[in-house]
């Protein structure tokens, strides 16, 4: 899953590499990379400001959720100098040359189980995080896996999410204006109106998934063999679609070539200010759901920073500024209320504690299961 690799732009208050305070020798450090456009740079700011002692911060932003996760791959897969404290934990790089590993990484929730197996990441401090208990239990279980990154309650906590996101349903009103009705669920997707005139992700997981989810399934369905209407909903399905695409869905939308698209609502936020004839909803029978997390680089010895830090992001006055500035959902309950965002963007952030519930992670599939979708989707769409 590529999810969001492709376009990440700046949200909220622009995080360009920043550095803060002046760095003495005896200074304690925080280093963090984080994915663009994720955090605020005024809460790094005010992060800063609650601190009791001088701290030099530094947080590096990275385009890509790819890139942070083979950032880790190299920095775990090249041989180490012993870890010491704050930023004096370095790996040599080049001749010459040595790397600082961060203290802390965001990673999406899709590339925890493969974190884990590849030992790349380390287990949280549990009793270090003040404010664990705030979080719902559906993000605790998301984050508590065994030594092979598979769900288990009993297992170690692996990641903090601090911001997560769905897979939605964006609509041209103007294509509508001569129907009597609106999208509101997967459902609609089967229209006869809607016939070649709908842009879908080209993911398997996604478009098998919300499928899966109008037949009242799971989006995790391990056995596709056992759902006999699977093969002829997709079919009929493929019918409507006149485009698939993972990073290109929402310009033959925003053209009129499709009346309606499914897509990651971290890409759509960015586009409803500009375009006012879109509209987002969230499929009432529930949707695909995904999470930024904070993760500890494996070898890192425990210090307090890290913690303060993914404590502050769950603070609700921060909780809430993030998911504001970045158009993005919090895991923490901040009681944002309408007059808090603007008109496009409220079927978004106002969370549907219903609709929520009803919703799920893509979590790691077995790879025989995994093989099956892919050869699925593949057939479907020939």
């Amino acid at each position: 899953m590529d999810r969001r690799s492709f376009l990440l732009g700046t949200s909220g208050v622009a995080l360009s590499q920043l550095l803060i305070g002046c760095g003495g020798k005896n200074q304690s450090q925080l280093s963090v990379q984080l994915l663009k456009g994720s955090i605020p740079g005024q809460v790094v700011n005010q992060f800063q400001k609650s601190l009791q002692q001088q701290v030099q911060l530094k947080f590096a932003p990275i385009g890509q959720l790819e890139d942070l996760f083979k950032q880790l791959q190299s920095w775990q897969h090249s041989p180490k100098y012993s870890h010491g404290e704050g930023l004096s934990r370095y790996i040599p790089w080049q001749k010459g040359q040595k790397v600082a590993i961060a203290d802390l990484v965001t990673l999406g929730d899709y590339w925890l189980k493969t974190a884990i197996e590849q030992k790349l990441i380390q287990p949280l401090e549990v009793q270090q995080l003040k404010q664990w208990s705030v979080l719902d239990e559906k993000w605790q279980k998301l984050v508590k896996r065994d030594d092979q990154g598979n769900l288990n309650p009993q297992g170690k906590v692996w990641g903090a999410p601090y911001r997560w996101g769905s897979t939605v349903i964006v609509y041209n009103r103007d294509k509508f204006q001569k129907l009597d009705w609106r999208p509101k669920d997967w459902h609609d997707l089967w229209r006869s109106e809607l016939q070649q005139r709908i842009s879908l992700l080209d993911q398997p997981r996604e478009v098998i998934g919300l499928v899966l989810k109008k037949l009242g399934k799971s989006y995790n369905t391990e056995n596709l063999d056992q759902i006999p209407a699977l093969e002829t909903e997709l079919k009929t399905l493929n019918q409507q679609v006149k485009f698939y695409s993972s990073n290109t869905y929402l310009e033959p939308l925003i053209t009129g070539d499709t009346w309606l698209a499914v897509g990651w609502s971290s890409d759509i936020v960015h586009i409803l200010g500009s375009y006012p004839q879109l509209t987002v909803v969230i499929p009432q029978s529930g949707t695909a759901i995904w999470a930024d997390l904070w993760v500890r680089p494996a070898g890192l010895s425990n210090e307090a920073l890290p913690y303060q830090w993914i404590d502050f992001c769950w603070q609700p006055n921060i909780a809430k500024q993030i998911s504001l500035l970045t158009k993005s959902n919090s895991p923490i309950s901040t009681n944002i209320v309408a007059s808090d965002i603007q008109e496009p963007l409220q079927n978004l952030l106002l969370t549907n504690p219903e609709i929520f519930q009803k919703s799920e992670f893509l979590l790691p599939l077995s790879p025989i299961a995994a093989k099956q979708y892919e050869s699925l989707f593949a057939k479907i769409k020939e």
